[in-house]
């Protein structure tokens, strides 16, 4: 799976004259997904803002996809595809002085990059009453936890604290706390208790109160 971002597929389209293949098509659709459902939630974005973020028409978007469900499904799908190849990466990289749990959290940290990801996962994770999102997502969940307990070789302890970390750096973001940064003490004091040594790349990172997504 590649790790480009939205805005490199979109830069692809702009240096090339060449037409986008299908499968290129299809990944800008869905980068642009994350983005919006991750900045908008599920009930607030439409097919339409969707299609503007990834530059196509919204008819193309429903003819890919069929509908909102779907694009959400394909959304959250390829945020969870993206996240988990992530942290095997992180674990696969033999480095004596980090632990699993540091570089998984560095992984997390860099997943920063792709607007919206982290925020698509946790609105997937308010839908379980959802008849089709809901199994998905727990499926999704499960997973995660499952990675942590098995392939990453974390106890229940250690993969709950990293659970309950990552969902606060998701809050954090999809507040747009960063705004507060800088004027607010206490709003200092969390971000620099969550990113004690990642601060500045994160800062130039995550989006801002202004930004649609």
């Amino acid at each position: 799976m590649s790790s480009r971002s939205v805005e490199d597929v979109n830069a692809d389209s702009t240096t090339t004259p060449r037409r986008l293949s299908s499968d290129e098509r299809r990944e800008q659709i869905l980068l642009a997904a994350i983005a919006v459902f991750g900045a908008r939630g599920y009930v607030g974005t439409t097919t339409d803002e969707v299609a503007r973020a990834a530059g196509v028409s919204q008819p193309y978007v429903v003819r890919l996809f069929g509908s909102k469900e779907n694009l959400f499904l394909g959304a959250m799908d390829e945020a969870l595809d993206r996240l988990m190849t992530s942290f095997r990466a992180a674990i696969a990289v033999d480095d004596s002085d980090r632990t699993a749990k540091q570089s998984i959290g560095d992984a997390y940290v860099e997943l920063l990059s792709i607007r919206g990801l982290h925020q698509t996962l946790a609105h997937s994770y308010l839908l379980g009453g959802h008849p089709v999102i809901g199994p998905a997502a727990r499926a999704g969940f499960t997973m995660v936890w499952r990675f942590f307990r098995e392939e990453a070789g974390l106890d229940a302890e250690q993969a709950r604290m990293f659970l309950a970390e990552g969902m606060l750096i998701s809050t954090m973001i999809g507040l747009r706390l960063v705004d507060d940064y800088g004027t607010e003490p206490e709003v200092d004091e969390l971000f620099l208790a969550c990113f004690p040594s990642e601060l500045r790349q994160v800062l130039d990172l995550v989006p801002r109160g202004k930004e649609p997504w």
